[in-house]
């Protein structure tokens, strides 16, 4: 299938069907060098009719975009309402553990009535208000800038009182999960502090909704190693489960 018109129409098909295609196996069923199936595949991108993504297209932008905090608490509501509790299960005789920024683990602070006294660290504003008055629980407030599009806070003065503390357990949220790329968020400084966070918690459990399969932020956090647990809603994928589990990653599914 040398001509470029026929090749184009091929690739737009196999998308429409399978919703992203691969630089190998087009190579293959149209017997065309991977170069000239990147060239195919950066023309239609061009002319708005697909994304590239690494090795491949896809129809859906693997890029997520940083969104404010109170635009985000309104979308896939329902569904991060059943993570929540799901993942409020796995916190058991933890007495202390660390809430991040995101609405998905703000729905966790929400459900959060602990019997016996526990201490929440979090750089989130909205969570440490959620929780300050909540019986026995002891909020630790981490300080710095605070980022108007997160109402979270950020950087070196965070980052200090994170190295003199350990807990059980922290729960992230992010805006991309990418089988090549990892667990990632779209903004660079807080990243930073999801890193940090991490390395101070014995257990990682991810909060996403299935929206964020397939997607990269701008920054990573993590790879697959470090993530214990991916709490999630019924819309996820059979293939990102395996994908997952395969990884070392326990799935729960709400």
């Amino acid at each position: 299938m040398k001509n470029i018109t026929d090749r184009h129409a091929f690739i737009l098909q196999q998308l429409k069907k399978n919703g992203k295609v691969g630089i190998i196996e087009l190579s293959e069923l149209m017997d065309v060098s991977g170069v000239t199936i990147r060239k195919d595949l950066k023309l239609l991108e061009e002319k708005n009719l697909l994304f590239r993504t690494r090795g491949g297209g896809s129809l859906n932008n693997p890029y997520a975009a940083e969104r404010n905090i109170n635009e985000k608490e309104f979308i896939n509501n329902e569904e991060k309402q059943k993570i929540a509790k799901a993942a409020v299960k796995l916190i058991g005789i933890n007495d202390s553990l660390i809430i991040g920024s995101g609405t998905t683990v703000f729905e966790l602070a929400r459900f959060l009535h602990p019997s016996k006294p526990i201490t929440v660290i979090t750089p989130a504003l909205k969570v440490g208000l959620e929780l300050s008055n909540r019986p026995n629980v002891e909020v630790l407030q981490l300080g710095g800038l605070i980022r108007p599009n997160s109402s979270s806070v950020a950087g070196s003065y965070a980052d200090r009182i994170l190295q003199e503390i350990s807990c059980g357990i922290l729960f992230l949220g992010v805006d991309g999960i990418d089988p090549d790329f990892g667990f990632s968020i779209t903004n660079i400084a807080e990243a930073t502090l999801n890193q940090k966070m991490i390395e101070t918690a014995q257990t990682l459990v991810i909060l996403a909704d299935s929206t964020k399969f397939n997607r990269r932020g701008l920054g990573k956090i993590c790879g697959f190693e470090q993530v214990d647990y991916v709490v999630t809603d019924d819309k996820v994928s059979e293939s990102m489960v395996k994908i997952l589990e395969e990884k070392g990653v326990k799935v729960i599914i709400a």
